[in-house]
């Protein structure tokens, strides 16, 4: 501690950022693309570019099309309905620990597409930003838990080390030296986006109480699965009865879709189911179950209704208490499923500025620490300049390269989709690994290599979706791929800016060579 509360506070901020800057990055970065997750899906699954349905879809058409596809034995199946962002069925089963890759269908001629062979936007981007795609005992979960308790941290300490921090927020001084100017938009962008980075870490947390915090619910339910499984019940409203091992039948679907519809408010769009699963399939006791869809509503509702398979009987019904209502708000709030394009891209934005934050504050602790360092011959400035160049422009490399890759490899038919998407995370990882390599050999120049590397791997992805798919942005735009042409100017947009810094950057080391002739002279 020390002797004054501000400075306890600037020790705080200033190590907490240096420590886990790099995952919160990672973090940042990756939830930022998630915002549009489905329309990277679109891009990288090119089948998928379908218009969307316009005339009902008929549940039992879908059954009869997805049922010779489910194996004898399987504990469940289910289809997902198309949305306004993805045009697609969205089709998965589990049958013992088989759990494969799921399977799209096109909803006008009720028809599997081909394998898609990519884990595209929403199976692998969303995923790393929560869990970083570490799986054993939930490990990444916690790791960006504990980003994520830093992230509050750094809000409420940069709040008190900054005393005039609103004031500062109208002195943006972007030509001034490189410590100064990063202050200034480590600045701005903290202001601005302050309420936002505050309540999208928080809700992060709030989501995953049950790993963080499982006190809250063993507390008043005990221990182990019993326990558990009534929790999940009250709260998620999980319904189950055994198989009966004798056969059975599977009534109409479409009938027990129109039950749910006149409980949930009729024809409205917030009363429209949005998945159906059907369990213990072929078995006596099979039963289905019914979702609401949250499409129009911030709260991601669990509202659901259980039926008997054969006879369309209504079993079980649900629908959230107030405690678990909240929580499904803030998870709402958090995950932004709802449909509204407008806060939509206000999320990336803001998404956008948590990144700016994060970097700008890395290259403030190397700027005003690169001349001590060297001149008492210290190598911290060089380790923590590798890591943010690795964690900053190393990781952006990384996801172009991965982009770049799923339009390069031949078609999953060829290939095999498992294969083919595993060939795509292995490049990201290969590349992000490359890029901290890259950046402690090259020290400071690495900003700049990188900087025109993400500019070319920019706009070589747009140039490789033209070419293997045709939907150059014009050509999407005129067709209305709207999701398609979205991402390839963003990449050009991307490419733009990332050509812009490169060149300040080449730029700066002369100006400060001529000026240390000048003194010299």
């Amino acid at each position: 501690m020390e002797d004054t509360l501000r400075k306890s506070m600037a020790w705080l901020h200033t190590w907490a950022g240096v420590v886990l800057g790099s995952v919160l990055f990672a973090v940042f970065w990756m939830g930022t693309l998630s915002v549009f997750d489905r329309e990277i899906d679109r891009w990288m699954m090119p089948t998928t570019r379908l218009a969307p349905a316009t005339a009902p879809i008929s549940l039992d058409a879908v059954a009869r099309t997805v049922l010779p596809a489910v194996p004898a034995g399987a504990s469940q199946w289910r289809v997902d309905l198309p949305t306004q962002r993805t045009p697609v069925l969205r089709f998965t089963y589990k049958a013992g620990d088989d759990e494969p890759a799921p399977r799209q269908l096109d909803p006008q001629r009720l028809a599997f597409l081909p394998e898609q062979g990519t884990l595209g936007g929403s199976g692998f981007f969303f995923p790393f930003h929560y869990g970083l795609h570490l799986q054993w005992k939930e490990v990444g979960k916690w790791i960006v838990g504990v980003a994520g308790m830093a992230m509050l941290l750094l809000l409420v300490s940069g709040v008190i080390v900054h005393r005039k921090i609103f004031a500062q927020f109208f002195t943006f001084r972007p030509r001034k030296s490189l410590q100064r100017s990063s202050l200034d938009l480590h600045n701005l962008v903290g202001v601005l986006g302050l309420p936002f980075h505050f309540i999208i870490t928080l809700s992060g947390m709030v989501i995953f109480m049950m790993i963080y915090f499982p006190q809250a619910y063993t507390g008043a339910y005990g221990e182990g699965k019993a326990a558990k499984a009534a929790f999940f019940a009250d709260a998620y409203g999980k319904y189950s009865r055994p198989r009966a091992n004798a056969p059975g039948a599977l009534s109409s679907l479409d009938a027990m879709a129109d039950t749910a519809r006149r409980e949930w408010g009729d024809r409205q769009p917030e009363s429209q189911p949005y998945f159906v699963r059907v369990w213990h399939p072929g078995d006596a006791n099979s039963y289905v179950e019914l979702r609401r869809s949250y499409a129009r509503e911030v709260t991601m509702n669990v509202d659901q209704l259980f039926f008997d398979a054969a006879s369309g009987e209504v079993l079980h019904r649900f629908q959230a208490a107030p405690v678990m209502s909240a929580q499904r708000f803030i998870s709402g709030i958090h995950f932004i499923q709802f449909e509204h394009w407008t806060l939509r891209w206000l999320y990336f934005l803001a998404g956008l500025a948590g990144c700016v934050l994060i970097a700008t504050g890395f290259l403030f602790w190397l700027e005003a620490r690169r001349a001590r360092h060297a001149a008492k011959g210290l190598a911290g400035v060089r380790v923590v300049e590798g890591l943010t160049v690795g964690s900053v422009t190393g990781i952006v490399i990384a996801t172009l390269a991965f982009m770049a890759t799923n339009r390069l490899l031949p078609p999953a038919q060829g290939l095999g989709g498992e294969a083919r998407a595993a060939l795509e995370v292995w490049t990201f990882y290969l590349v992000w690994v490359a890029s901290f390599g890259h950046a402690w050999w090259r020290g400071r120049a690495a900003w700049r290599d990188q900087a025109w590397g993400i500019c070319l791997l920019a706009v070589v992805c747009v140039l490789l979706n033209a070419v293997t798919t045709g939907d150059h942005p014009l050509r999407a735009l005129a067709s209305g791929s709207w999701a398609v042409a979205g991402v390839d100017l963003l990449l050009l947009a991307l490419a733009v800016l990332a050509a812009w810094g490169a060149r300040r950057l080449a730029v700066k080391p002369v100006q400060g060579a001529a000026r240390q002739a000048g003194v010299r002279a």
